[in-house]
C-alpha cells in the first residue's frame, strides 16, 4: 500500500513541547502584568479622568450625527481599485508563460478598470463639495 508521505513522518507529542512552554509564558506574563497594574496602579478616579478623551480635542456636538455619504464612497472605491491593482500581481510573474493571450487578457481587464474609472470620474463621485 503506497501512502503519501505526510502519513510516514509521525509527529510526536514531544515536538509541541516547546510551543506549549512558550504559551504558557506568554500567558503567564500576561496575567501577571494585569494583576500587578491592577494592584500597583493609581486608583484616584477624578471627574478629569472619567471623561472621554478625544485625543487633546474639545469636544463639540453629538458624535452620533450622520455623517457626509462621500466619505464612504470614497473608501469603498479605495479598497476596490486597491484590490484590482493586486491582480496585477499574477500577471507580472506569469507574462512570459501567459503569452499573448495572457497579454489580451489584461489588456482587457485594464479596459474595464479605465470604463469604470471614467464612469465615476463622470459621475462626480471624487468631488468633495461639502
Amino acid at each position: 500500500m503506497n501512502l503519501p508521505l505526510f502519513f510516514l513522518d509521525v509527529q510526536s507529542s514531544e515536538s509541541y513541547f516547546p510551543i506549549g512552554v512558550q504559551l504558557l509564558f506568554a500567558a503567564g506574563f500576561v496575567a501577571t502584568m494585569l494583576i500587578m497594574s491592577a494592584l500597583l496602579g493609581p486608583k484616584r478616579k477624578t471627574a478629569d479622568k472619567l471623561a472621554n478623551f478625544e485625543s487633546g480635542i474639545e469636544q463639540v456636538g453629538n458624535a452620533r450625527q450622520p455623517m457626509a455619504i462621500k466619505y464612504f464612497l470614497v473608501a469603498i472605491l479605495f479598497v476596490l481599485f486597491d484590490v484590482e491593482v493586486i491582480f496585477f500581481y499574477p500577471y507580472a510573474v506569469n507574462f512570459r508563460e501567459l503569452g499573448w493571450n495572457g497579454f489580451w487578457a489584461v489588456l482587457m481587464f485594464v479596459g474595464f478598470f479605465l470604463i469604470g474609472f471614467t464612469y465615476i470620474i463622470k459621475k462626480g463621485a471624487l468631488i468633495w463639495e461639502d
